[in-house]
């Protein structure tokens, strides 16, 4: 393999896993967010707003990652 087989390769599968591992905690949330909010309204609204807010820092500390290697 070539280095930039190399590396597209590695993006393509940091990608496939951030799709991945989205997809199910967006599939899940509704389902934790009512039982939380059963406990509590802003509970859930706070674990709402965190996991949205976490989705977009893994591709915020991902494009930080890539301008620190030179990518």
């Amino acid at each position: 393999m070539t280095d930039k087989n190399s590396e597209t390769r590695s993006t393509a599968i940091a990608a496939a896993i951030i799709l991945v591992g989205a997809t199910a905690l967006l599939y899940l949330m509704p389902d934790v967010i009512v039982r939380l909010g059963d406990i509590s309204p802003w509970l859930g609204t706070g674990f709402g707003v965190l996991i949205i807010l976490a989705f977009f820092l893994v591709f915020w500390l991902r494009a930080r990652h890539q301008r620190r290697k030179g990518l």
